[in-house]
């Protein structure tokens, strides 16, 4: 049995410390299932529904049922005497224990619209928390982009260094060879070391950065922080898509989950203010109750058992005079209106801002692309000469250096450009009120 519990927890601790690769999408599903966020979210979207209900139910007919029991004191009973007979007549007798059963039902009419208005506030209300539902998915799978492309860059940084280290460590070993041979000098060496020792520098720095976009991936997307995460990314398309600004904006203003949310929430604030007027009506409701007591109080004279009885009325309410408290209350929710109604264009144009600053960066994304593309084949191009003629003894050790050196900087351009250009994409789509999830 021991034997048996020893390798269950040995094939445990080999699959948590297996290195699990991911997928953009499959990073996506696993960040929202686990995001923090949008739990509260969600549930904020069923307390949203659940006063839906509430508000709803108050329109109903309401059903109490109330029961109890009195022990009285006891007194003489109720009795009447004539000069004719020689004792009292008994009229009622005293009954010391008491017992009620009541069925109260109540049906509002009407509330000077304020129930109904109640309803609607409710409903619209449940509809801003679902927009600021999916607004919140859209802000969680934009932090899970940023970490996934984010630590894609820094895993091809860290490659790109790894290969110079590799060609600057053939450039050492070569003029360590020419230097043998009295074709190099000592100086040539030391400069090639110090090169080396230099991009060794950039290379622990680049896998410390590494780690650390691992580790805010990881967090993310809701798994430990030591996780031993790698991530699977096919070509990046460098195509480049045509937008017409004009349709950008239009298109934020109509489906951004933010602007939904509170253009609900100042249709909500309008029927506040309707709620808020109601006391300047008056209430009115169905009643109707069914008591059975022992004894009944209608019933003369009382008898010892129990009797049903019922009455059914309509009830009229009216505040003729609350010092002011309605006229207070509507003013308040007047001005909760004007603010909201503020709020909303001033967010209106904050999404116009923003998709235009992201549909500017996206389109100098796609042209900082193209011109370090071209970068690396030059310097490819560069370096490939360089090394040639070092090779040949026509080109100094210097000029090659400074060839790797350019090589390492158009390539690390590109990948920061591809990425750049990658999440320009995301935002752009973001900002516009596109699902990027």
């Amino acid at each position: 049995m021991k034997k048996i519990l020893i390798i269950t927890l040995i094939s445990i601790s080999s699959l948590f410390s297996q290195v699990t690769k991911l997928t953009l999408r499959e990073s996506l599903e696993i960040g929202m299932k686990n995001s923090k966020e949008l739990k509260i979210s969600h549930s904020k979207l069923i307390s949203a529904t659940a006063q839906v209900t509430s508000a709803n139910s108050q329109l109903l007919p309401q059903l109490g049922f109330s029961a109890g029991y009195m022990r009285l004191s006891d007194i003489p009973p109720f009795e009447v005497s004539l000069p004719i007979l020689p004792k009292p007549i008994q009229i009622s007798p005293v009954i010391l224990d008491n017992y009620s059963l009541k069925l109260s039902l109540q049906q509002p009419l009407f509330t000077g619209f304020r129930l109904t208005s109640l309803k609607d506030i409710a409903q619209l209300n449940l509809k801003a928390a679902e927009s600021d539902f999916n607004g919140n998915k859209n802000d969680e799978a934009l932090k899970i982009l940023s970490g996934f492309w984010n630590y894609y860059k820094a895993q091809q940084n860290d490659k790109v260094l790894e290969e110079n280290l590799q060609q600057m460590k053939q450039h050492l070993d070569d003029t360590k060879n020419f230097a043998a041979n009295g074709l190099a000098t000592k100086n040539d060496v030391l400069k090639i070391e110090v090169q080396y020792s230099s991009i060794q520098l950039q290379k622990i720095e680049a896998d410390n950065l590494l780690d650390i976009a691992r580790m805010t991936f990881n967090q993310s997307i809701g798994l430990p922080l030591d996780s031993k995460t790698e991530i699977e990314v096919g070509d990046i398309s460098t195509a480049i898509v045509e937008y017409n600004l004009n349709n950008l904006i239009s298109e934020a203003k109509n489906n951004r989950n933010e602007l939904k949310s509170l253009q609900y929430r100042v249709d909500a604030s309008n029927k506040n203010i309707t709620a808020s007027q109601s006391s300047w009506f008056p209430s009115l409701f169905l009643i109707g109750d069914y008591y059975y007591s022992k004894p009944n109080s209608r019933y003369l004279p009382a008898v010892d058992e129990f009797k049903n009885t019922w009455d059914v009325g309509v009830q009229l309410s009216w505040s003729l005079w609350n010092w002011g408290l309605t006229s207070s209350q509507t003013t308040i929710a007047e001005q909760n209106k004007i603010q909201a109604e503020v709020s909303l264009s001033q967010l209106k144009d904050a999404v116009e801002i923003e998709v235009y600053q992201n549909y500017l960066t996206f389109k100098r994304s796609y042209d900082k692309v193209k011109v370090s593309k071209l970068g690396v084949e030059q310097a490819e191009e560069n370096y490939r000469m360089i090394k040639d003629k070092y090779n040949n003894q026509i080109a100094s050790s210097t000029d090659l250096i400074d060839a790797e050196t350019a090589l390492l900087a158009a390539k690390t351009n590109y990948v920061n450009s591809l990425v750049d250009y990658e999440m320009s994409k995301v935002r752009l789509d973001k900002s516009v009120g596109k699902k990027i999830y």
